[in-house]
């Protein structure tokens, strides 16, 4: 139906002499459209495929309907008056149903589109600060689509996409940037390197403390056991000899010192002065007495 409609159009604009005018066949390709004037008016649009005209009365002018990418760099300020130099990526295309507004009333698109991207930067990025502007590239983007799909609407073009592919500040800045990063990262690591050492220093006091707990059970208990045993032995000895318990104290401490003595010497590897007089046996059967005591008054307060 299409070729029918083109043959009738090319039909009724044949002139009354034939043999003056040649008919010609044009190929459209599936990615454009042809622009058809008869006159330099214009007559249709050509869709894809084989289509006639009447030829020099009628003439064709193909126009790409693909998707189109320009990159509109712009520099401008952010509220903190930091200079701010921004790439927007706009992809667009020409809508094959008004293929005659663009082909008719523009002129160069590229350079409309991208005064008009650069205007709604200009327009956004004042109002943000530098921190903001990064978060809000997205809402940019789409305020920036939105402004441009507007503004290209009557001329037969479609935005089918904006992006907002970088974003640049001054070089004095990015360093600065940089290093109040580095220095908050420094100051991250120093807390946490704190804070490992003292868990450190708390586990540490925690198992000496355990570790103390655990030997002075262990000595209580020694002793307790040491009490014990001379208990046992004091009163089987009063039981076979007849003898009091403090002479059995006596006796054993004797003996036990005199062992001491004997396994010094024995050694030869160690040096012991001790005082020795009439009344060491004495004093050491005090100090061992006192000892035990203490060792049994811990005990019965366990």
């Amino acid at each position: 139906r299409a070729q029918e409609r083109v043959f009738a159009s090319w039909k009724d604009s044949l002139p009354e002499r034939t043999e003056e005018t040649m008919p010609c066949c044009i190929c459209v390709d599936s990615s454009e459209r042809a622009v058809v004037q008869k006159f330099g008016q214009y007559a249709y649009t050509a869709g894809p495929g084989l289509n006639l005209i009447c030829w020099p009365i009628c003439s064709a002018a193909n126009v790409s309907i693909k998707v189109r990418q320009i990159d509109v760099r712009t520099e401008t300020k952010t509220k903190d008056n930091v200079t701010l130099r921004v790439t927007t990526a706009i992809q667009f295309s020409v809508n094959p149903d008004e293929v005659d507004k663009y082909f008719f009333k523009l002129h160069d698109p590229e350079r409309q589109i991208s005064a008009h991207v650069e205007d709604s930067v200009r327009s956004f990025l004042p109002t943000l600060n530098l921190d903001h502007a990064f978060e809000s590239k997205e809402i940019m983007a789409n305020d920036i689509k939105d402004s441009v799909s507007k503004s290209m609407l009557p001329y037969g073009l479609t935005i089918n996409k904006a992006l907002v592919v970088d974003m640049q500040p001054d070089a004095s800045v990015l360093a600065a940037m940089n290093q109040i990063n580095a220095a908050r990262r420094n100051r991250e690591a120093a807390m946490e390197k704190a804070e490992a050492e003292k868990i450190m220093c708390v586990r540490s006091a925690e198992a000496d403390a355990e570790a103390k707990h655990l030997s002075g059970v262990g000595t209580a208990r020694m002793r307790q056991a040491i009490t014990e045993g001379f208990k046992g032995s004091i009163e089987a000895m009063r039981e076979s000899c007849g003898l009091e318990p403090r002479e059995v104290v006596h006796m054993m401490l004797v003996t036990q010192y005199l062992d001491v003595l004997k396994e010094f010497a024995q050694s030869g590897r160690a040096t012991m002065v001790v005082p020795h007089g009439p009344s060491a046996v004495q004093d050491i059967e005090g100090q061992v007495r006192n000892g035990f005591m203490a060792a049994t008054m811990q005990n019965n307060m366990s």
